[in-house]
């Protein structure tokens, strides 16, 4: 049954799902239309041009997240390339000798990194997806990514969970609503959602066993060519800047700085860990790992090409997340299933409004700001666990994602596949994996 709705599903994307950018347009377009009739205006203003005017400040709102992606994917991409890590991957790719092993092994491997750290989980599984890829190649090469972006199901109610961490921060913008925080006890170390966790690192890996296609889909072998080698021999009478720029040595202090400055952190502060830091820890290693200033230069270069799709993408979404907040359509869809909810089934309607409002604000953050206000007051009123209705917006988030193509662009740029490749897939997980969070939500 498994393998036949995901072909149904690979099919049905395959015909109508657009490229991501086209959809970014298509969200903006349905928003700013429904915006013009829901957004808040007095006398003398006219609605259109209030939501022309908002689609234009919103578009630059998301630029340092941008950059931090694109860095995530250049830095994460260049550290792969690296002699000691592409041995690592290569032993761990090993030990997927079949395309069922293949494709369990990547996704519980991509669902565990993504618990640790969202950034860090992305990149590394469709690192090693790709690697896996050029070991095995009998298998789905779109089906082994799909199950590196699976993963990404996990990192909401992760140790990088942006909503609980956010809602356990003293000073965050809903603790005046609630009269304090939230702490993680009651969000991401609470039984409920260390079912659901735990769950999924069991469900998906048995869930895409049993996706492999009967005819594995062809891949271009030039998307699996192996990483050249970024060293260059400098011959002994090299002037001095050519010894500066393929110096060892300066890589090894400014490597040495880093990784002193990682564990001063991680002793006084504790293991926290946000994308800048694990930006940071990829350069530092990424410098290291290939000896000398020009040689991770040349290995960030080649990467670079990757982040077209997020330095052209994401502003849309920036302007989609700032339409829907002042429009009011996010409130619209809270206040609907607030509206038709009880105590008992409050946590799950939060739920499905959050996999909706993800699909225009898929933005942990950007999202906790739209949602988060109108679904802790009804919880106030309705006697609802603030820490379940957290969470509740965290797995709609991070669920939706499988049918949302927006964090998907770092994998597909690594892979150098299309989202058509991977959301036939990726929707199939969505839908066998809905009751693990009705039951969380619900029942425990």
């Amino acid at each position: 049954m498994i393998r036949i709705v995901s072909s149904f599903m690979v099919r049905v994307v395959q015909r109508y799902l657009p490229d991501p950018l086209v959809l970014a347009i298509l969200l903006s377009l349905v928003v700013f239309v429904i915006g013009s009739f829901t957004i808040p205006t007095t006398a003398g203003e006219i609605a259109v041009m209030k939501m022309i005017t908002l689609f234009g400040d919103g578009f630059w709102n998301l630029l340092a997240f941008t950059m931090q992606m694109a860095m995530i994917i250049v830095t994460g991409h260049a550290l792969a390339s690296s002699e000691p890590i592409k041995k690592l991957l290569s032993r761990i790719a090993s030990l997927a000798t079949t395309q069922k092993r293949a494709a369990m092994l990547v996704v519980f491997f991509g669902s565990v990194a993504c618990c640790i750290n969202w950034g860090f989980g992305l990149v590394v599984g469709a690192l090693l997806a790709k690697e896996v890829a050029r070991k095995l190649k009998t298998c789905d090469y779109g089906l082994l990514i799909a199950c590196a972006y699976m993963g990404f199901m996990t990192w909401g109610g992760g140790l990088s969970g942006s909503m609980p961490l956010l809602a356990a921060t003293p000073g965050n913008p809903m603790e005046s609503r609630i009269g304090g925080t939230i702490p993680i006890s009651e969000t991401i170390f609470s039984g409920y959602n260390i079912f659901v966790i735990v769950s999924l690192l069991v469900v998906l890996p048995l869930l895409v066993s049993f996706m492999i296609p009967k005819e594995p889909k062809a891949v271009d072998p030039a998307l699996l060519a192996e990483e050249p080698n970024f060293q260059r021999e400098i011959p002994k009478d090299a002037v001095l800047a050519l010894r500066l720029e393929e110096s060892r040595l300066l890589s090894f202090f400014i490597a040495a700085i880093g990784i002193i400055y990682f564990i001063h952190f991680f002793v006084t502060k504790g293991f926290l860990l946000d994308i800048n830091k694990v930006n940071l820890i990829f350069v530092i290693f990424g410098i290291l790992l290939h000896k000398t200033p020009m040689a991770y230069v040349r290995a960030i270069t080649s990467a670079a090409k990757g982040t077209a799709g997020v330095l052209v993408q994401f502003p849309f979404y920036a302007s989609i997340a700032l339409m829907m907040e002042k429009s009011g359509i996010g409130q619209a869809i809270t206040e609907f299933f607030i509206g038709i909810s009880t105590h008992d089934t409050f946590a799950v309607y939060t739920y499905i409004s959050s996999a909706l409002i993800n699909f225009a604000v898929p933005s942990g953050g950007g999202h906790w700001v739209v949602q988060g206000p109108f679904v802790l007051d009804a919880a106030t009123h309705l006697g609802v666990d603030y820490g379940k209705a957290t969470m509740a917006i965290a797995y709609g988030d991070m669920q939706s994602n499988m049918a949302q193509p927006f964090w998907a662009i770092p994998a597909l740029a690594i892979a150098g596949l299309g989202v058509r490749d991977i959301m036939g897939y990726c929707m199939t997980a969505l839908i066998f994996t809905i009751p693990i969070f009705v039951i969380g939500l619900y029942f425990l």
